[in-house]
C-alpha cells in the first residue's frame, strides 16, 4: 500500500510517494522549478493566489505517479502540508474570492497589536498563547475593513491547507492545530475562540467543520480523480502546517524534542507539555498536531521570514547568479568565522515576531570596499540567518524549550556546511540531519490517519539518521564574538 504526502510551500509544491510496508519514499517531485511568485503590491505585502497552488501541485502529483509507475488504486491515503497562517476566503459555491493572503505578509500587524491592547495581554496569552498579531484572524480583519464587498461573500475561510483538501475532496473542513495556528482556537475553553470572534465582528458561521488531524477529512472527487489521475474516493487523511507538520516528519512528538527547518523562512519548533508563552509573543505556542483537549502537545514556534530567501538574494543580487548555492558556499567557506567585520540583519521578509512584529527591513553593516568580497557577503549573510536563530532560541530557552539535540531535515540551508556549523558552534546544541522532508512526513502522516500505521513509533521505523555535527569547541570564541557583533548591530534598530 502506498501513500500520498503533498507540500504546499510558498517557494514550491511537492509531492512524494511513500512505501507504506517499506516506509521508503518511492519518487518525489516539486513544481515550479523557479520559486513560486510571491506579489507584493505594497512593502510588506504578501499573496499569492490559491490556484497557483493547484496547478503546481497537479504536476508534481503527475510526476510522481509517472516516474513510480504505482496503480493509483493502491494510494490509500493522501497527507497535506501546508504554510501556515495564510487566508483563503471563499463565497457559497467553493470559489476564491481573491488572492491568498500568505504567511509572511505583515500588512494586518498593527490590526492584531490593537486587539492584544484592548482585549488585554493577559487574556489572550492565557486563551489563545499569543497575541492576535499578523495571524490569519487579524488578516480576516483587514479584509473586513478594507474590502468590504469581498468580506460580504465570504461564506467560509481556511488556511492554505484547508483549500488543497477542499479542492481535493469538496469539502470544508479545518483542524484544531490549524485554528491554533491562526488564532481562531481558544485553549482555556477548548473551543473557537469567541472572544476574539466577538472582538473582530466575526460569525463562527465562516469555520468550516472541524476534524481530528489524523482521521478522513474527505475522499478525492471524480473530477479531481480524473484531472489528478487518481482513484475516486482516495482519502485524505492527515492534515498539518508545516512546521509541526515538519517536526512529525522528524518524529519530534514529545515534550523536550526540537525540530528546526530553514527554507524560504527558517524555525525552530520545540514540543512541550506545559500551557507556556512568551509575554511579548516573540516566539509562538500552538497545537501540535498530536495535541488533544485530553493531552497537552504543544509547539513552541521561533520563526525567522528571512532565511533562504536572504540567500536567494544573495545569489541573485550579490552573486548575479554565476554562482550555485554550492559555489556560493565554497567562496563562503574561504572566509573566517566572522566574516572580517561584515554583519547582515536578515530581516527584510516583512515583519517580524521574533522583533515584536517589528519591519526593520535587512541590513549590511561593516562592509569595506577594499577588502570585502562577494564571499564575505556569503558568509555574513548564513551567519546573520543562524544568528537570529540563536536569538530566538534564548528567548525560547526563558520558557523552558532548551535545545541540547536539534534535528533537521538533509535539505535547504542545511545543505550547507557553514550554516549547520555555525548554528552548532553558535548553539551548543548537537545538529542530527535525516533522510525525511515535509512531503515524506505528510505522506507518513496519512498512514497513521487511515490506521494502516498503529503507531507514531511504527509510521517512523525507517526514519535515518543521515549526518551529525557536534559544535566545535575550538571555535565557540570566534562565534560568540560573531554573535556579539551581530547583536550590537540588531540593537541600533530594535
Amino acid at each position: 500500500m502506498y501513500f500520498l504526502g503533498y507540500d504546499v510551500g510558498s517557494s514550491s509544491v511537492k509531492a512524494s510517494l511513500v512505501n507504506g510496508e517499506t516506509g521508503e519514499c518511492v519518487a518525489s517531485d516539486f513544481f515550479p522549478k523557479q520559486e513560486m511568485k510571491i506579489t507584493a503590491a505594497r512593502a510588506g505585502w504578501a499573496e499569492q493566489h490559491p490556484d497557483l497552488w493547484w496547478e503546481n501541485l497537479k504536476l508534481a502529483n503527475k510526476s510522481v505517479l509517472e516516474s513510480s509507475g504505482v496503480d493509483p488504486k493502491n494510494i490509500e491515503a493522501i497527507g497535506i502540508s501546508y504554510q501556515m497562517h495564510g487566508l483563503v476566503v471563499v463565497d457559497k459555491d467553493k470559489n476564491v474570492l481573491r488572492p491568498s493572503i500568505i504567511w509572511c505578509d505583515s500588512r494586518a500587524s498593527e490590526i492584531g497589536d490593537k486587539a492584544f491592547e484592548k482585549i488585554g495581554g493577559e487574556r489572550c496569552l492565557s486563551s489563545l498563547l499569543n497575541s492576535p498579531g499578523n495571524f490569519t484572524a487579524s488578516k480576516l480583519m483587514w479584509v473586513k475593513e478594507n474590502e468590504p464587498d469581498v468580506y460580504a461573500k465570504i461564506d467560509k475561510i481556511m488556511l492554505p491547507g484547508d483549500y488543497i483538501a477542499m479542492r481535493l475532496t469538496g469539502d470544508c473542513t479545518t483542524t484544531i492545530s490549524g485554528l491554533s495556528e491562526g488564532m481562531f482556537w481558544d485553549f482555556n475553553a477548548n473551543g473557537i475562540s469567541k472572544m476574539l470572534m466577538d472582538h473582530y465582528g466575526f460569525s463562527e458561521s465562516v469555520i468550516p467543520e472541524i476534524r481530528p488531524t489524523f482521521s478522513e477529512q474527505g475522499k478525492v472527487s471524480a473530477a479531481v480523480a480524473k484531472e489528478f489521475g487518481l482513484a475516486e474516493g482516495t482519502k485524505v487523511t492527515y492534515r498539518g502546517g508545516d512546521q509541526p507538520n515538519n517536526a512529525l516528519s522528524l518524529n519530534v512528538l514529545n515534550p523536550g524534542e526540537i525540530a528546526t527547518t530553514a527554507g524560504t523562512s527558517g524555525v525552530v519548533y520545540g514540543v512541550s507539555d506545559e500551557v507556556k508563552y512568551d509575554p511579548y509573543s516573540r516566539v509562538n505556542t500552538f497545537a501540535h498536531v498530536n495535541h488533544t483537549p485530553e493531552q497537552n502537545r504543544l509547539g513552541v514556534l521561533l520563526c525567522v521570514n528571512g532565511t533562504g530567501i536572504l540567500n536567494s538574494w544573495m545569489n541573485k543580487n550579490v552573486g548575479n547568479q554565476a554562482y550555485d548555492y554550492v559555489q556560493m558556499n565554497e567562496l563562503a567557506a574561504k572566509v573566517p568565522v566572522g566574516s572580517e567585520g561584515v554583519s547582515v540583519l536578515p530581516f527584510g521578509n516583512g515583519a517580524e515576531r521574533l522583533l515584536k512584529n517589528k519591519y526593520i527591513g535587512s541590513q549590511i553593516s561593516g562592509v569595506s570596499f577594499n577588502t570585502h568580497t562577494q564571499g564575505h557577503l556569503f558568509r555574513a549573510a548564513q551567519e546573520g540567518i543562524v544568528f537570529s536563530f540563536n536569538y530566538g532560541m534564548e528567548i525560547m530557552k526563558q520558557i523552558g524549550i532548551d535545545a541540547q539535540v536539534i534535528r533537521a531535515g538533509k535539505a535547504n540551508m542545511f545543505l550547507s556546511p557553514i550554516f549547520r556549523d555555525t548554528l552548532a558552534g553558535i548553539s551548543g546544541a548537537t545538529i542530527e540531519l535525516y533522510n525525511t522532508d515535509g512531503s515524506v512526513g505528510a505522506a507518513r502522516g496519512a498512514a497513521v490517519g487511515s490506521g494502516y500505521y498503529k503507531s507514531f513509533a511504527e509510521a517512523f521505523g525507517s526514519l535515518r539518521k543521515l549526518e551529525t555535527i557536534e559544535p566545535d569547541i575550538s571555535k565557540k570564541a570566534q562565534y560568540e564574538d560573531a554573535y556579539g557583533n551581530w547583536k550590537e548591530l540588531l540593537g541600533r534598530f530594535i
